[in-house]
């Protein structure tokens, strides 16, 4: 529970940065646009969504985490309904896979 809270945090903090982009059509046309440096997909995303984006990130070679539920996105960003989240900043999308590995950074 505590790593979900370092994390929602440091997304509430990328999106006040403006280092997000949020939604299914928002973070496709952003990973086209080479912008997403990490994909965040909620545990309880359909599984529909979840395989088209762990296809779309396989191809472009993009980090993809299956963590926090779609209720806990949408509050850490402030708005509704979100199951998908691209971080567009390296230094967030480090300090996230950080968190996620326990203390170790990875690349």
């Amino acid at each position: 529970m505590l790593i979900n809270n370092k994390i929602c945090g440091l997304l509430g903090l990328a999106r006040r940065a403006g280092s997000l982009s949020f939604g299914t059509e928002a973070c496709k046309k952003e990973i086209e646009n080479n912008k997403v440096k990490m994909i965040i997909i909620a545990a309880d995303a359909a599984e529909r969504t979840k395989m088209n984006f762990k296809n779309i990130c396989s191809e472009k070679k993009i980090p993809i985490f299956e963590i926090l539920n779609i209720e806990e996105i949408s509050k850490a960003i402030g708005q509704s309904n979100k199951a998908v989240i691209g971080i567009e900043d390296i230094n967030f999308s480090k300090e996230i896979v950080k968190i996620i590995n326990g203390g170790e950074a990875i690349g």
